[in-house]
């Protein structure tokens, strides 16, 4: 498939004369069956050019259960796209037990489907990442324990393919603590033929410090586990200054860092379904920017008569506008042209495959590129 941006005048018909395909598909490929305008700017996929000999690789996606029926439908609509389901997520407690998460439609329409349902495992507690919890359990080698009987009984009972643990903000001297917990998961995991895969922040050297980076030992996870997922993504987020989420040159520098201490047939790039849309001016400690949809940006782009502009640094789209209020947005999102830009970089570094975050909000455009671009493999 190409990318065509879209120009004055231009419509799903006239594209399709000029490219020789029918206008049809290119309706269904870029999720324009609402019949609503084309937006100057805007990234479209048009379906020529297929490509041949396609990488296989594994595809991940995290979904944050609902209610039943969409959680049913995400997986329907989504399956043949995804090696791996993840319901995000149970968390850890102090005394090494697990709390409850209602995945149980996420879980039986995976089976259904084929799609293996793994097991995510977080420090959350409270409103975050709760460093002091996960600093307790690393220093207790019998709540550990307990944490792992936990972790496998659950797999067990719910028939979970594996489980990827994503411990974050872990004090730095738990390092090494950290490092072994996971040499023994693996070790319990394995011997029922479990996965285990670990979630990194996005570091770019061993050096890197910071509450999220130090105790996350890229060369030690590279060794110990079956695959890691590098969460490339966050550069803009809701409560910092606008710009791209997931910048490409910024991307780089992390997959550079990581392919040099991990195997790159054990990374998972991380990528975001979503976009943020800031109000002007950013005013630090203000008001968080609102999470958007890849879609339901181009969607806001033409509510408001913004032309889509493309950064080539970032390779990200964004624009400006001006809401009913007078209020000025900035909106950073993604689309064909940066996404066909990270799976080229699943190319040239040669890598497991991606992980999205999160599944939920319609992006049909990624999907038609990720199965041009690749075989998606089934376990």
């Amino acid at each position: 498939m190409i990318n065509y941006i879209v120009r004055q005048g231009d419509s799903p018909w006239s594209i399709g004369k000029k490219f020789g395909v029918n206008y049809n598909d290119i309706i269904t490929i870029n999720g324009l069956q609402d019949k609503r305008n084309l937006v100057i700017g805007e990234s479209l996929l048009i379906p020529i050019n297929q490509q041949a000999n396609k990488e296989a690789i594994e595809v991940n996606g995290f979904i944050i259960p609902t209610s039943n029926e969409r959680d049913r439908t995400l997986v329907r609509e989504n399956q043949k796209y995804l090696t791996y389901i993840t319901p995000f997520s149970y968390h850890v407690t102090e005394n090494g037990t697990l709390t409850n998460l209602n995945d149980e439609a996420i879980l039986s329409a995976a089976k259904l489907y084929g799609v293996a349902p793994m097991l995510s495992v977080s420090n959350i507690s409270g409103s975050g990442f709760d460093t002091q919890l996960i600093g307790k359990i690393l220093n207790n080698k019998s709540t550990q324990n307990t944490l792992i009987d936990n972790i496998i009984k659950t797999m067990n009972n719910k028939g979970f393919r594996g489980v990827i643990v994503d411990f974050e903000r872990i004090p730095p001297k738990d390092r090494e603590n950290y490092n072994n917990f996971l040499r023994e998961l693996v070790s319990r995991a394995h011997s029922s033929n479990y996965l285990v895969g670990t979630a990194l922040a996005p570091k770019t050297s061993a050096e890197q410090s910071g509450p999220w980076y130090e105790a996350h030992d890229y060369e030690a996870h590279g060794k110990i586990v079956d695959f890691v997922i590098l969460m490339t993504y966050e550069w803009g987020w809701s409560g910092g200054p606008p710009r791209a989420v997931a910048p490409i040159n910024e991307v780089i520098k992390v997959l550079n860092y990581a392919v040099s201490v991990i195997p790159s047939n054990k990374i998972l790039m991380g990528i975001p379904f979503y976009g943020y849309d800031w109000k002007l001016p950013f005013v630090p400690g203000g008001k968080f920017a609102e999470a958007i949809g890849n879609q339901e940006a181009v969607i806001r782009a033409g509510k408001y008569g913004a032309n889509i502009k493309y950064d080539n640094i970032s390779k990200s789209p964004f624009y400006n506008y001006i809401d009913e209020n007078g209020i000025r947005h900035v909106v950073w999102f993604e689309d064909s042209r940066s996404m066909m830009a990270k799976f080229n970089l699943v190319k040239q570094y040669g890598l497991r495959g991606v992980s999205y975050w999160a599944l939920g909000k319609p992006f049909p455009q990624n999907w038609a590129l990720l199965q041009d671009m690749f075989t998606i493999t089934k376990l």
